[in-house]
């Protein structure tokens, strides 16, 4: 499940590659798509419903940085996209959108895509 938000702003650039620094409000971590991309899955984790972060199935949730991945954010000049796995402590859109929102100030302009990649068997009850 995909849940977008805002279209990213008219004369974006196509383009994959990382963005840029200064591109979002000052995160305490400094500036640059490294910090960017840390500060961006530390907010999303701290949201409540939120158990961690996923790459995905296939690993394709990330961003690269020298020396390192973070895992459940990729982050480019129009998107910034979040792979959750979630808690059933709420509604998954809920979840989704306190994602969103806890994020969309270090996104700036760009569209931000919040995935729920999986959800924690421990939380669900089963049945008699």
């Amino acid at each position: 499940m995909t849940d977008t938000g805002p279209a990213p702003r008219s004369g974006a650039s196509p383009g994959t590659g990382t963005r840029q620094a200064g591109s979002g409000a000052d995160d305490g971590l400094g500036t640059g798509p490294e910090n960017e991309a840390l500060a961006i899955a530390e907010r999303a984790r701290s949201c409540d419903g939120v158990a961690a972060l996923s790459s995905g199935p296939f690993g394709t949730v990330a961003t690269y940085l020298p020396g390192r991945r973070v895992a459940g954010v990729s982050v480019n000049d129009r998107t910034v996209e979040i792979a959750i796995v979630a808690t059933m402590d709420r509604p998954l859109p809920e979840t989704a959108d306190e994602v969103r929102r806890a994020v969309s100030d270090l996104a700036g302009e760009r569209r931000v895509d919040v995935r729920i990649a999986d959800i924690r068997s421990d939380d669900i009850v089963e049945g008699p």
